[in-house]
């Protein structure tokens, strides 16, 4: 098999090297193609490889970086400071060519901005977007995007967000003419921003693109689309909003025998319980959103993926699997090629 290889910011995220360390182990487990470049202080990262096999180790290399961007500092300052950053080495072992791709867990700004200002915009693309794949009830999935990159968006923005969104539904769900919708307030053509319905105008008029209208955010998680583009506040907004409802979900899910001020339940009904929270569980454990993390901002000249900051091992390992797949699909030059075909070159 060809050889992969990945950098990882290792010191980024709410847990740094505790989380990205075994979660690289994990990965290298169950992918005998990947080698992995951790990016951080050798002093923490090296002893927490002691004991760990020599297969693995042998397709892993610690990349040295002096310090680590903080995840409540102001975006033009750790841009200034970001030299030797692990998350700037990181994103740099891509220019150089020794790694092609990336996954970071820190602070969202610095990582969308040291992006662009290192690997460059798609021709074509303003500001690259970040998306993921949401579960629907169809057992399928949903290209969500922007998720938090751009809290502002023009009609233009939202319209290569709806071509990049296609394409990915494309390549990694192996849709055909996939379905594209904006998210708005309501589904009548009045209704929204003027940017929604100005970008609504274009896609009409853009036949490559299988424009369905607008969606409401009760939509999400229907797959009545296949592509969902919003700007980056509404989308951050109602992604975390329906992680915190299926995080409650999931924990109600957990079976429990009662407490010191209630009567102790009969065997059969623990037994009912029990056998009830499980069939539950197993039916709703593809809405976990551990088993989704990680976001990729589409329209760079390179692949970076953004993983949740409070993400645990097998999140974070879920984030590097999807930027195999990204590499593997080819998605940046697949997207430019959509984008030299779609968009005017005065665009």
């Amino acid at each position: 098999m060809t050889r992969l290889t990945l950098a990882l910011d290792a010191m980024g995220g709410d847990f740094g090297p505790c989380v990205t360390v075994p979660a690289a182990l994990q990965a290298l487990a169950s992918s005998p193609s990947l080698h992995l470049l951790l990016v951080g202080d050798p002093a923490v990262l090296i002893p927490l490889l002691d004991n760990v096999d020599s297969s693995l180790l042998s397709r892993l290399d610690v990349v040295p970086a002096e310090s680590v961007i903080s995840g409540d500092v102001r975006l033009s300052q750790a841009i200034r400071n970001s030299r030797g950053t692990s998350m700037r080495v990181a994103l740099e072992l891509i220019k150089e060519g020794r790694a092609e791709a990336c996954v970071s867990a820190g602070n969202t700004g610095v990582l969308m901005g040291l992006a662009k200002l290192l690997l460059k915009p798609l021709e074509g693309i303003e500001r690259p977007a970040l998306v993921t794949l949401l579960p629907h009830q169809r057992q399928g999935k949903t290209v969500i995007l922007d998720l938090g990159a751009n809290v502002e968006c023009s009609s233009t923005m939202l319209v290569q967000f709806a071509v990049m969104g296609a394409v990915m539904a494309e390549e990694v769900l192996g849709l055909t003419n996939p379905r594209v919708a904006l998210l708005n307030i309501g589904e009548e053509e009045s209704k929204g921003l003027n940017n929604i319905r100005e970008a609504a105008a274009q896609l009409r008029m853009t036949p490559s693109i299988n424009y369905i209208g607008y969606l409401e955010g009760n939509e999400l998680l229907t797959g009545k689309t296949d592509v969902m583009v919003c700007d980056g506040f509404v989308g951050n907004v109602a992604l975390k909003t329906l992680e915190g409802v299926v995080r409650m979900f999931l924990s109600l899910l957990k079976f429990s025998s009662g407490s010191e001020h209630r009567q102790k339940p009969s065997w059969w009904l623990k037994f009912l319980g029990r056998w009830l929270q499980k069939r539950l569980a197993k039916r709703f454990k593809h809405l976990n959103p551990d088993h989704y993390n990680g976001a990729c901002l589409l329209g760079l000249r390179g692949t970076v993926i953004k993983s949740h900051g409070a993400a645990n091992q097998n999140a974070f390992a879920v984030a590097i699997e999807q930027a195999m797949q990204t590499v593997q699909r080819q998605l940046p030059e697949r997207i430019a090629a959509r984008l030299e075909a779609v968009l005017p070159k005065s665009d």
